[in-house]
């Protein structure tokens, strides 16, 4: 199989509504991903899904009552355009996720299955902790490509994906506190027989 960029793939994958499968997937560990980050959250609140496919994060996030203002962004045309589609009330942007800044910066920045797509995922990393996070704000992210999963190794050649970053957790882990963020945790959800779970890792600006 041909490999392509991600952009590319995941285009066609909105095409085919393989997007709609992806958010069922995923749903389990997003679910424990905001469980944990807005756990003690009394206060209103800001919100960034990077990488945010169709929107159904960003949708979810916006029925919580103390979310004030929720966006997503994502680097393929056709998931923005579904997202708006769905979502018309709410701001998507198409853009590079390493280049692009918010217009304000927020409380709490998540993405699923997204940075090791990316050619340095260090680099949006330190984006989001420089210019989208306010201080005392949050990214988490969560992760089923990396190297303790050995079930997901083969993606990128079952998949046709040209730019799939294997590492570690232990060096996700380094990545975030290379960064500057602080309070950094790691932790697997969902783990079963030859499956290592979606790794999550969080850190506070």
């Amino acid at each position: 199989m041909s490999k392509r960029n991600p952009i590319e793939v995941f285009s066609e994958w909105a095409d085919l509504d393989k997007d709609y499968g992806m958010e069922k997937n995923h749903s389990a560990s997003v679910e424990n991903m905001l469980d944990f980050a807005l756990k003690n959250q009394q206060t209103p609140f800001s919100f960034i899904d990077a990488g945010c496919g169709n929107g159904w994060v960003v949708r979810k996030v916006t029925e919580l009552p103390n979310c004030y203002a929720a966006l997503g962004v994502d680097g393929s045309e056709k998931m923005i355009q579904k997202a708006k589609k769905i979502d018309p009330s709410r701001a998507y942007y198409c853009a590079d996720l390493t280049s692009w800044t918010p217009e304000s910066k927020v409380d709490l920045v998540h993405s699923m299955e997204v940075f090791y797509y990316l050619n340095d995922p260090k680099i949006i990393i330190q984006r989001i902790f420089n210019d989208w996070l306010k201080a005392g704000g949050r990214l988490i992210v969560g992760l089923d490509f990396y190297l303790e999963n050995k079930t997901s190794h083969d993606w990128p050649e079952s998949c046709g994906i040209n730019t799939m970053k294997l590492f570690s957790q232990h060096e996700w882990v380094g990545f975030f506190k290379a960064a500057g963020f602080h309070s950094v945790e790691s932790w697997r959800h969902g783990a079963e027989k030859n499956w290592e779970g979606t790794l999550i890792v969080t850190g506070i600006k």
